[in-house]
């Protein structure tokens, strides 16, 4: 892999050939340099080339790694609605329950109170029977007491007892 301004490779620094003049430099010097310089271009190049490898890897670590942050958030985002949807469906499905609770309670409240307005109304109306029945009783007691007060006083001065109306058993109301 050569860059676009450096056409020469190791191989054709190697193969150089340079002419001889007189009074010219030390052809041992000149191709130990050339051995030299062509090692390390050579040894650049690969170096590059392993560069450019640990490049292409990296980019296509990169690239993973935002395929992969990509997929994450587009999982958040998904999380994130999938949370708010169910809290929201939580929110109306607690809203309706009390909703209903409230009118169930209402209801047992209503039934309550009517419940309760009949036994009052069951209590007047049995306590107006026991006092109408006591009152019904007392004119009884009283009626049978003054005939036993008339037989008492019959009995004390030796007179019969005076005829009555005859007497029924007692009525209940």
């Amino acid at each position: 892999m050569t860059d676009a301004g450096f056409h020469l490779t190791p191989v054709d620094i190697r193969a150089q050939q340079f002419h001889r003049a007189l009074r010219g430099y030390d052809p041992a010097s000149v191709e130990e340099f050339r051995q030299q310089i062509a090692d390390e271009v050579e040894r650049l190049l690969r170096e590059r080339a392993q560069m450019e490898e640990r490049l292409q890897s990296l980019r296509e670590q990169l690239k993973a790694f935002r395929e992969r942050e990509k997929a994450l958030n587009e999982a958040l985002v998904a999380a994130q609605q999938l949370r708010a949807d169910t809290e929201q469906a939580a929110r109306r499905e607690a809203e309706l329950l009390v909703r209903e609770a409230r009118a169930q309670a209402d209801q047992i409240i209503q039934e309550a109170r009517a419940a309760e307005q009949a036994i009052r109304r069951e209590a007047e109306s049995v306590q107006r029977q026991f006092t109408a029945y006591l009152a019904g009783f007392r004119t009884l007691l009283e009626r049978y007491l003054s005939e036993v007060d008339a037989l008492e006083a019959h009995r004390q001065d030796g007179s019969p007892p005076r005829p009555g109306p005859e007497r029924s058993p007692p009525r209940t109301p």
